[in-house]
């Protein structure tokens, strides 16, 4: 059967460890430097207490080296690798390429990050043949594409982004951080240009739009097409989200691993989960009750209309309801949503979004420290922090557990536990009970306590009638329970990767890259889109836009007055933004 992956992020220990108890395949974390998240490092200790836990239940820990190196970094990056190793990591994250050369004579496996730009099924090849067992594909591919690249390179893991903050700039060709504020994307120090507010200007210097966020993209939300991705060749279905706290992550992960078991029952004999073991929630997970900006689903089916988020970058989470009237202190609220001391809500004054907190709740009417000015009847209200979630959230809210059966004989010199695919056995003299003592046999057997087992049930012979100390039985089930754990663990194929001389050209080439020798000129392309302003702005006439009323180049100005060109290049339905010439 087709093993299917459910991939997490993890800030940290505490954060992997809940994606795992909710339900993750695996998680991928940042290693103590060079990840993409610079703020989202962790120590080699936290990491290898991470693979300890996940491995419990095949669960696999990814960590992320996927920063382009400097020169002078190369003999650290060595160490970190080696580290890794040494803590048996399920894969490395890369995004540069000389990374291959140092990695050749280690067992650690490889994945090409998004940062490698992996949206062709020639770049999906030439990572295949130079060692790396999966790609993860850039955001921006419809399910059509995926397909075809899953027809032309069978063999290659395919991992897809399914839900979260999105890019606007095709993942590693953004170098609008460092050409604005000095901190490259590319380098885990994005400054989040694209979330900013931009003028949109015409070649005559015309504004057509005043301080919109006209780059920030609303977040992924594929959950409707899980299944059509499954069939598209994708095999690990990935949560962004390195920075998002633990609340969030527990509950889009508990609910992204609910619709992919019930996308395999639904197909029996195909479909398997990747690691072991089952959760129990104590909540009903719902996407729409965590950090949400709104949702697309950008190009998975093609080019879409909404995918932006013009009047803010923040969250705004879910719609609950129409301010009904205003009274007094209060406010009330028509619609059938709930309320809680505490709950954060927001709305829209104009283009700005406006937000409060209540203070106390009754009922609909709801009573903030101050009613804020702008809020009117007729005004939709969105609750950004939804406290009841939260405080839900904020405790042990899912137990992870393996199903295990049980099954106890007599041997020739003792008796013998076989515990799910582990055997072991004590000597112990037979001696005939007095009484049965299947009842108690059964409940010292069954006291898995912490270990991530449950055991489903117990076979005893009939006939069997034997006298065996309490002591005997609990030692029999530790030893059951750590052979168990130790064997559980699938061996998996370290690769000597032999790699092709043009790899080692190519790395030569990339540690010549030091901080001294990156500059961006006036004119240069900063970022690659696969969205389009244009389009979004109802004026792509090559898919039944209106014809504009400008004259181009348009030009996109921050507050501080620095501009940049957008070029759209139609024959590859790409805009581009480039530092103003």
């Amino acid at each position: 059967m087709t093993s299917l992956e459910l991939l997490a992020p993890a800030k940290n220990l505490q954060t992997g460890i809940a994606a795992i108890d909710h339900g993750a395949d695996a998680v991928y974390i940042g290693a103590p430097r060079f990840g993409a998240r610079a703020a989202a490092g962790n120590s080699i200790d936290d990491i290898d207490a991470l693979c300890r836990y996940a491995h419990q239940f095949d669960a696999r820990v990814f960590v992320t080296v996927n920063t382009l190196i400097y020169e002078d970094e190369i003999e650290d990056v060595r160490q970190l690798l080696r580290q890794l190793a040494d803590i048996s990591v399920d894969a490395v994250l890369v995004q540069d390429m000389q990374l291959l050369s140092m990695a050749k004579d280690l067992p650690l496996v490889l994945h090409a990050s998004t940062q490698a730009d992996n949206r062709t099924a020639e770049k999906v090849e030439w990572l295949h043949q130079h060692g790396f067992q999966r790609a993860v594909l850039a955001r921006e591919l419809s399910i059509e594409e995926i397909t075809a690249i899953h027809w032309q390179v069978p063999q290659m893991e395919l991992e897809v982004f399914v839900h979260g903050a999105l890019c606007v700039s095709y993942s590693g060709l953004c170098y609008a951080s460092e050409h604005c504020f000095h901190r490259s994307a590319n380098r885990g120090e994005c400054a989040q240009f694209c979330r900013m507010k931009f003028d949109l200007l015409d070649a005559d210097g015309r504004e057509l739009e005043h301080q919109r966020h006209l780059l920030s993209l609303k977040d992924l939300n594929l959950s409707a097409h899980l299944g059509r991705l499954i069939e598209a060749g994708a095999t690990s279905f990935k949560i962004e989200g390195r920075l998002k706290d633990v609340s969030y992550v527990k509950n889009v992960t508990a609910a992204y691993s609910q619709l992919l078991d019930r996308y395999i029952v639904s197909h029996p004999g195909q479909y398997q989960r990747a690691s072991r073991g089952r959760s129990r929630y104590t909540f009903q997970p719902d996407l729409d009750r965590t950090f949400n900006r709104g949702y697309t689903t950008y190009f998975v089916d093609g080019r879409q209309s909404s995918m932006a988020s013009f009047d803010t970058p923040k969250a705004i989470g879910q719609c609950v309801g129409i301010v009904k009237e205003l009274r007094g202190p209060s406010l009330v609220v028509a619609g059938t949503a709930s309320f809680v001391n505490g709950d954060g809500l927001c709305f829209f004054d104009g283009r700005e979004l406006r937000g409060f907190r209540v203070n106390r709740a009754e009922g609909n009417r709801l009573f903030p420290q101050t009613v804020p000015a702008g809020l009117v009847p007729g005004t939709l209200l969105y609750r950004s922090n939804d406290e009841a979630m939260e405080r839900t959230l904020s405790r042990q809210s899912a137990v992870r557990k393996i199903p295990v059966t049980m099954s106890l004989h007599a041997s020739a010199d003792g008796f013998v536990l076989r515990m799910g695919t582990t055997e072991v056995s004590i000597c112990q003299e037979h001696q005939e009970a007095r009484t049965s003592q299947r009842d108690n046999i059964i409940r010292q057997l069954t006291r898995l306590g912490d270990t991530p087992y449950e055991c489903t049930s117990v076979d005893i012979p009939d006939d069997f009638n034997y006298f065996i100390p309490s002591s005997q039985l609990s030692s029999l089930r530790r030893m059951a329970v750590e052979k168990e754990n130790v064997g559980s663990r699938k061996e998996d194929v370290k690769k000597n990767y032999v790699l092709p001389p043009s790899t080692f050209n190519l790395a030569k080439r990339h540690i010549q890259i030091s901080p001294s020798n990156i500059k961006l000129d006036k004119g240069n392309t900063l970022m690659q889109c696969r969205y389009c302003l244009r389009y979004e702005l109802g004026f792509c006439e090559r898919r039944g836009g209106r014809k504009p009323q400008w004259r181009e180049p348009l030009f996109l100005r921050l507050a501080d007055g620095r501009r940049f060109r957008l070029q759209f290049d139609c024959g590859h339905c790409q805009m581009n933004v480039l530092a103003d010439a």
